[in-house]
């Protein structure tokens, strides 16, 4: 599946849900505890290709996550991305160790999803700031976060590895 996101930087976290519901975005799953580990070979093959394999632990679910090469674009993340829900996450780790994977990055956050038409919304309150992180088609996109009141030049391409890093944490 194809994934085409951005993110918009959240000041307020309440004050935005207030702002989503009202825009019509409906919420669809309450505000949950994440952890999100990044597994990649010692050499740091997938990083290197930008490529990453997730374990994301939210609440009593796992899910293991694959996310391509990002493709060019300007002013998105543009990249596959494979995700399943697995039963259990600890053999899930140790398969991962035995291919030779280690955990490479691990970071936290809560989320509350919302949905407005096609667009998903994932309100994410992390160690380095509050975010929106908008997924759906490109025009939707913008479209939504011109209604949410932000312009195109104030949308964030770089994941949270890459934000977490910038910021010089490791959470």
């Amino acid at each position: 599946m194809l994934e085409i996101e951005v993110k918009l930087p959240v000041a307020d976290p309440k004050a935005f849900r207030e702002t989503l519901i009202s825009a019509g975005a409906r919420l669809e799953k309450e505000r949950t505890a994440e952890d999100n580990t990044l597994y990649d070979f010692r050499s740091g093959e997938l990083r290197k290709k930008g490529q990453a394999l997730r374990l994301r632990e939210a609440g009593r679910k796992t899910f293991l996550t694959f996310k391509g090469t990002p493709q060019k674009s300007r002013r998105f993340k543009v990249r596959d991305e494979f995700e399943t829900e697995v039963r259990n996450g600890k053999q899930v780790r140790r398969i991962l160790r035995s291919l030779g994977l280690i955990p490479a990055f691990r970071y936290r956050k809560h989320r509350t999803v919302f949905r407005k038409g096609t667009v998903k919304i994932c309100l994410d309150e992390t160690a380095v700031g509050n975010f929106a992180e908008l997924e759906g088609e490109r025009s939707d996109i913008v479209r939504l976060a011109k209604t949410l009141g932000f312009s195109p030049a104030r949308m964030i391409k770089r994941d949270y590895v890459e934000l977490i890093q910038e910021a010089g944490r490791a959470v």
